[in-house]
């Protein structure tokens, strides 16, 4: 093989990129966790076990993700101690949610206040496989250049396709909302509850199918996967629900709902 191909193959993995991804054409930059080492994060799957987004335990009876990926509650089904989504590993939980819960001010116009906590029907069982994440405190701050891990089962290439079969992830420094928000970017849409996160010369990123799923700083779910304009360019980083706003929302409603039925109608529950 040639010589300048294994010194970049080399090169491509101090970068967290492997050959194998370059050779494929794998937009989004990223590699295949060692299996199992992300355990607080869930596939959200239809009924009938199609992945469309992803979440993130927080206790034993909830997750977290973004408010886009209400399809309602009927709809879908929670998976977690999963890794290839095509093999059954016999690790998988498989839950279903008894309600979820968007922010209530969340504008899908806008993808302002884009959260939300599903709590499931059942509590999933802790284990070798599955485990609990942390979040920050309210109004926690997450300095620019700070490295973060996002990671999901979304397309690794821009133009769609087929997601992977298993679990991905990628690292990505924090863009400031400044910078996000210049004329060159998102132009004034970055309100103050989002973070950007990306590289200036793109090539990885979060995409389609990661929605809702964890960008982790410092070993707590900081952002959530929300949305932005197409994948991996270098002109328009990912957009992420800044969970730090949202803190004192997720306590509150995990209590009140562990304490009271709440009747209100922009909540689906189930029948």
């Amino acid at each position: 093989m040639d010589l300048m191909y294994i010194l970049l193959c080399i090169l491509l993995d101090i970068l967290t990129t492997s050959c194998q991804d370059t050779i494929q054409g794998r937009i989004v930059g990223g590699y295949a966790p060692v299996p199992y080492s992300i355990k607080y994060i869930v596939s959200i799957q239809t009924t009938d076990r199609r992945h469309f987004c992803g979440g993130s335990l927080i206790n034993k009876y909830w997750v977290i993700t973004a408010a886009h990926c209400d399809i309602g509650v009927n709809k879908m089904m929670i998976v977690a101690g999963d890794y290839s989504l095509i093999i059954y590993e016999g690790t998988e939980q498989v839950i279903l949610p008894k309600l979820l819960v968007p922010h209530p001010e969340y504008n899908s116009a806008t993808n302002n206040n884009d959260i939300m906590i599903i709590k499931l029907r059942g509590p999933v069982e802790l284990n070798n496989f599955v485990s609990i994440a942390l979040l920050p405190r309210q109004g926690a701050s997450i300095a620019e250049g700070r490295l973060c891990r996002v990671s999901g089962w979304g397309y690794t290439n821009p133009r769609g396709g087929q997601i992977p079969s298993t679990l991905r992830t990628v690292r990505l420094p924090i863009i400031s909302s400044h910078k996000c928000n210049n004329s060159e970017s998102f132009n004034g849409d970055i309100t103050e509850n989002m973070l950007c996160a990306g590289y200036s010369i793109g090539g990885k990123d979060a995409c389609q199918g990661d929605s809702g799923g964890p960008l982790v700083c410092d070993g707590r779910i900081y952002g959530l996967v929300s949305w932005g304009n197409a994948c991996a360019d270098a002109q328009f980083p990912g957009v992420y629900t800044d969970v730090s706003k949202y803190r004192k929302w997720i306590d509150d409603t995990m209590i009140s709902y562990s304490t009271r039925c709440n009747k209100n109608p922009r909540i689906s529950t189930t029948a």
